[in-house]
């Protein structure tokens, strides 16, 4: 069979940030990778700045260069386009080949609106045939936690608590590179993201809200930017929480739940108290609990592997705690940490268009534009308890 034709937007030599190259591109150019997909373009603000993103990373000289949306849209070579891109330019670069038919892979946040969300999703042919990156979704830990508790190992779940924190960034100040997540109107900071990426593989765990209110703060409203050099440059006003804590019930996930389990998750910007873990998460049942442990959240990423990553059960009955096993798989564990829940949505994807394109089996479903655009709506509905005007 053909491969899936596969057009970078992103992918930059001088990039703030090298989520495209980290993540995306050692899979794409691994020999696992390439028995599926080929890399035939990029996308970048300009034809040279294309060129150049094909020097810095060694691609072949076949790997076409657009700095145009509506061209690289036009392309009949190219048909998965994905995006890499701040999000308040995911939509202006992939609404044209959206509209075209293409398929696309839009990492999260899907646009920096709920209106420009929409209208994707409306304009999308096919909005299954697509991926969101909510890679958190098909990690091995999250697989893990759902057999656990589909075998009913703690019973039905009662309630489950998640507490995180940003562990990545500053508590104080940011970077000049990331000036941006201190500012409402570009939707790109820590609570769509870090945040937004967490709720999001607790609800593919434990089902969607059935009623929820939050609170959010801006602890640190005046941060200081610091220069390359370490040294301050200035202070600006963040109008972004830096704190969210949301409560509420979960609809009945039948098998799981019982009626009106609630779930308490909160996130905290920065560091958290030094020895403890980055991320604690438990989920309570009718004969035990389940509890697991991390550096950190950012466990769709990768970037929290960095010490232990546990699951325990505490089983009510006998009062014992054991360690339970999770792992990677082993065509996982070829690739970078950061790479491996990427690929795997490339993997399961693949494996859909190789077998016609029918239904998809069961286990093997990723994100796609639909339910982006449901997570955005969650958190259109938390943003405006918060404030009415956002």
């Amino acid at each position: 069979m053909s491969p899936i034709r596969v057009a970078l937007i992103g992918l930059s030599a001088s990039a703030i940030t090298s989520w495209c190259a980290e993540a995306h591109l050692p899979y794409l150019l691994s020999p696992l990778g390439k028995k599926h997909y080929q890399l035939v373009a990029l996308l970048n603000s300009s034809v040279q700045a294309a060129e150049a993103a094909k020097k810095h990373y060694d691609l072949p000289p076949n790997v076409k260069a657009y700095g145009d949306p509506s061209a690289l849209a036009a392309d009949p070579d190219v048909d998965l386009v994905v995006v890499n891109t701040r999000v308040d330019v995911h939509f202006s670069c992939v609404h044209p080949s959206v509209k075209a038919g293409k398929a696309v892979y839009i990492e999260w946040p899907l646009t920096e609106s709920l209106g420009t969300s929409l209208e994707l999703l409306k304009d999308a042919k096919y909005p299954s045939h697509s991926m969101i990156g909510l890679q958190g979704r098909v990690m091995p830990l999250t697989s893990r936690l759902k057999e656990l508790l589909s075998q009913g190992i703690i019973g039905k779940v009662l309630s489950s608590e998640v507490r995180a924190f940003g562990n990545l960034m500053q508590r104080d100040g940011y970077p000049e590179s990331f000036h941006i997540f201190a500012e409402r109107k570009i939707n790109e900071h820590p609570i769509n993201i870090h945040y937004g990426h967490m709720i999001d593989y607790v609800h593919e765990v434990l089902g969607d809200w059935e009623s929820s209110r939050s609170i959010m703060q801006i602890q640190r409203p005046k941060l200081p930017i610091f220069g390359a050099d370490g040294q301050v440059t200035r202070t600006i006003v963040s109008d972004v929480p830096d704190l969210i804590s949301t409560h509420g019930t979960l609809k009945q996930n039948k098998g799981v739940t019982v009626p009106g389990a609630t779930l308490v998750a909160s996130f905290r910007l920065g560091q958290q108290f030094k020895g403890d873990p980055g991320i604690t998460w438990t989920i309570a049942g009718e004969t035990g609990e389940l509890r697991l442990t991390a550096p950190g959240l950012y466990l769709m990423s990768g970037h929290s592997y960095d010490g232990p990553v546990t699951i325990q059960h505490h089983a009510h009955a006998t009062d014992e705690v054991k360690q339970l096993k999770w792992d990677w798989s082993e065509w996982q564990k070829e690739l970078p940490v950061l790479s491996r829940s990427t690929s795997e949505m490339y993997e399961r994807y693949a494996e859909w268009v190789e077998g016609g394109k029918g239904e998809v089996r069961k286990g093997r479903e990723w994100p796609n534009l639909e339910d982006g655009v449901k997570l955005m709506k969650e958190f259109d509905t938390l943003y405006k308890l918060y404030d009415p005007n956002w």
